[in-house]
């Protein structure tokens, strides 16, 4: 035996390892960036509460969805993910995970998403395929343009956009949640823009593309600034076309806060708060979003 060959890794054994395997491939608690603005998009759909029934199958579309397209880019990713250091250790490459078993994986949660649009009504079952090919073409942007931020923002835009469906059934009077799925796309660009930061060396190298490699930290994160900016003002239109009162601007002044701070932590030549800005701030923003909504729809003008 060579003393020196890799050491096999340690496969899960019992149910609650192999869960929690596949939770962690998901990035099961990035869902705290979506759910909040598809529900967001839910509340300004019905004017307040959507019904039980829309609750429950707009939550698991988006579990279907969000799974479907993480397992998918962890599919097509592996080759590169094992060739990163910070990535390395993700279940495809680890071999914690098979190929077979990712990617039964992604065609079940696609199913769970197209079952849940069938439960809501015709026009949300029939985009639902369509909403798929958006999600899962986002894994082969990054390599063949620096705008794949901008992918994975109109992805991420579908969450509200696909809960305004899911509740009126219809598109139609729809410039609340245009502004909101817009406000997405541009807070996606700018904190992805951020995330993509860490990765500038590995992507220059493997010949991959993002706003950081095509412009240099520096620009990029000016560039993230400015996409942030036009977040708040969509916002402010949100706000706007659905007639909303001072509860809910309020609330778009304090996610304005959390953005500043988001960029004065974060320096070209400094991301040891990288994690800090990344996740709790951006989980807080959504959260916010959601909740200052709410609250102006139950107290503010009816």
């Amino acid at each position: 035996m060579n003393p020196n060959a890799p050491l096999a890794p340690a496969l899960p054994q019992t149910p609650w390892q192999r869960l929690r395997v596949v939770l962690e491939m998901i990035k099961i608690e990035h869902t705290l960036f979506a759910l909040p603005f598809a529900f967001t998009g839910a509340l300004l759909a019905a004017r307040g509460l959507p019904t039980l029934w829309q609750t429950c199958w707009i939550l698991v579309a988006m579990v279907g969805a969000r799974s479907a397209a993480m397992a998918f880019n962890r599919l097509v990713d592996r080759e590169i993910d094992a060739r990163n250091p910070r990535t390395r250790g993700r279940a495809l490459p680890a071999g914690l995970v098979s190929i077979p078993f990712v990617a039964g994986f992604t065609v079940a949660a696609a199913l769970l998403l197209v079952i849940a649009a069938r439960a809501l009504n015709p026009l949300a079952f029939a985009l639902s395929p369509v909403a798929l090919v958006i999600v899962c073409f986002y894994s082969y942007t990054k390599r063949f343009t620096a705008w794949s931020h901008a992918f994975l923002g109109v992805a991420l835009a579908l969450a509200p956009i696909g809960a305004w469906v899911a509740v009126r059934g219809t598109l139609t009077d729809a410039a609340p949640v245009a502004f909101l799925g817009a406000a997405v796309v541009c807070w996606l660009i700018g904190f992805d823009t951020i995330y993509a930061l860490q990765d500038v060396d590995f992507d220059r190298g493997a010949g991959l593309h993002s706003l950081p490699v095509r412009f240099g930290p520096r620009r990029a994160l000016q560039m993230a600034r400015g996409f942030h900016a036009l977040m708040i003002g969509c916002l402010i239109g949100t706000g706007i076309t659905a007639g909303r009162g001072p509860i809910y601007f309020v609330g778009v002044a304090i996610v304005a806060a959390l953005i500043f701070v988001e960029h004065v932590i974060i320096r070209p030549d400094d991301l040891r708060r990288l994690n800090i800005a990344f996740f709790n701030v951006n989980s807080a923003v959504s959260a916010l979003v959601l909740v200052f909504t709410a609250s102006d729809l139950w107290l503010g003008p009816k």
